[in-house]
């Protein structure tokens, strides 16, 4: 691992660069291109991008399992509570005038946020989720049958 101290120091300064640039483009998504899906995407480009370079092992003790688990639970939370409270507040599914009444044009800009929230934790988590499958994976073919 010592051969790679220029690729650790880059990757340690690259990471988190992208955690912002994923959290710039969820939280202005709905004034510029990008959204929920795009921003949970390259948020969990960041920790695969991590573990490629730190090991498994490691990426796993920054974000544990568990809690990837846990964040695709509350993500579709999220995002179906949001509908299910417009529907008891009297609206339609997903309406988002239901959360701020006085002010619909509010409500939309609101509802948005949340919505989009709830997919970028849900994208996030499925993503590293599906990065810890395959690189758990025990390799059928040892290097040296290469």
């Amino acid at each position: 691992m010592r051969h790679h101290l220029i690729l650790r120091v880059i990757t340690k300064l690259l990471v988190g660069t992208i955690f912002l640039f994923a959290l710039y483009v969820q939280f202005h998504g709905d004034y510029s291109p990008g959204g929920g899906f795009q921003a949970g995407v390259i948020m969990a480009a960041g920790f695969i991008i991590y573990g490629l370079v730190f090991t498994l092992k490691r990426v796993k003790q920054v974000f544990p399992p568990w809690l990837v688990h846990k964040l695709i639970a509350l993500g579709v939370l999220i995002y179906a509570g949001t509908g299910i409270y417009s529907l008891l507040a009297g609206y339609a599914y997903l309406d988002y005038a239901a959360l701020a009444p006085h002010h619909p044009e509010h409500g939309q800009h609101y509802g948005i946020l949340i919505v989009e929230l709830g997919v970028g934790i849900t994208v996030t988590a499925v993503m590293v989720a599906v990065y810890y499958a395959f690189a758990s994976r025990a390799p059928i073919l040892s290097d040296e049958d290469w």
